[in-house]
């Protein structure tokens, strides 16, 4: 016999709470099995599941157990309150690059005027959400950005189609295919890849088994790839220049001082996220 909303989500709660997983899986479960919201599920508690629908619940609980992540189990994530298409090549967009994303658009509004067109590079695409958030957010932006896996850039193409923006996809690796060009750039954002080899390893299994080591593993300390970066950014940024990196717990102060090294005449901070870990670093250069 099939359960209720509320005898599923009870099942579902201890089934995830014994198994040391996030008890809300449940919830977001249910929300994309039943096609409705947060409040819709809370309204219809007392509501009776279908046989189907309670099979399907089970085993969605069941793989995550197993450490499959919900958003690879639904096909989705939501960033910048847009819904980006996600599978195992691309990481997960979270909460905190957002707050990245945030960053770049006020330091865009605060430094150029609103006439010109700025030519923006996103480094390193997974599911576009960085690219594509900005070039919807803001009209003068002609964005471009490049992975170094052709998986990745088809899920950013899809999600970029889905949701109707202009966005240039490139594959090539870092700042290479801008260099080869002779492009220069306004903006260079990225969310590299900064966990250490030795983090990595005892990361929990949700993310260390499922989600693309390639967009996590950045070198014994995790700063190789902002180190490449501090080779090509001279390259390719233009005389006023925006910087944007997402950096690891602890990571701030260490590449702030590789853009100090590179570009002593700029300005760099760090900013903490929400979670009052350093977690952006912003470079200003030339105004």
């Amino acid at each position: 016999m099939s359960q209720k909303v509320i005898e599923a989500l009870n099942w579902a709660s201890s089934f995830l709470q014994e198994a040391n997983r996030d008890q809300n899986a449940g919830e977001i479960l249910l929300c994309h099995l039943l096609e409705t919201n947060r409040t819709g599920l809370l309204m219809n508690l007392h509501e009776q599941l279908t046989a189907d629908q309670q099979e399907k619940f089970m085993h969605y609980v069941e793989e995550h157990i197993q450490g499959i992540p919900i958003q690879y189990l639904i096909g989705y994530e939501y960033f910048y309150g847009r819904k980006f298409h996600v599978n195992e090549e691309v990481l997960i967009p979270r909460p905190e690059t957002e707050e990245l994303v945030l960053g770049v658009l006020e330091r865009i509004k605060r430094l150029f005027s609103r006439e010109e067109t700025l030519q923006v590079a996103d480094i390193g695409t997974g599911s576009g959400a960085i690219s594509i958030t900005l070039a919807l957010e803001n009209q003068q932006l002609h964005v471009s950005t490049v992975d170094i896996a052709q998986e990745s850039l088809e899920v950013a193409t899809c999600n970029a189609t889905n949701l109707g923006v202009d966005v240039t996809f490139i594959h090539g690796d870092l700042l290479q295919p801008f260099i080869q060009k002779g492009q220069k750039l306004d903006i260079v954002v990225s969310n590299p890849p900064y966990i250490p080899v030795e983090e990595y390893m005892g990361l929990s299994p949700v993310v260390k088994d499922y989600e693309p080591e390639r967009a996590l593993v950045g070198g014994v300390d995790g700063l190789d790839f902002y180190r490449r970066f501090m080779d090509e950014l001279p390259l390719v940024l233009k005389e006023q220049a925006i910087v944007a990196f997402e950096v690891g717990h602890g990571q701030g102060g260490d590449v702030k001082t590789l853009l100090q090294m590179t570009f002593p005449d700029a300005y760099v901070n760090v900013v903490f996220d929400i979670n009052g870990k350093d977690r952006m670093v912003f470079m200003e250069k030339g105004f």
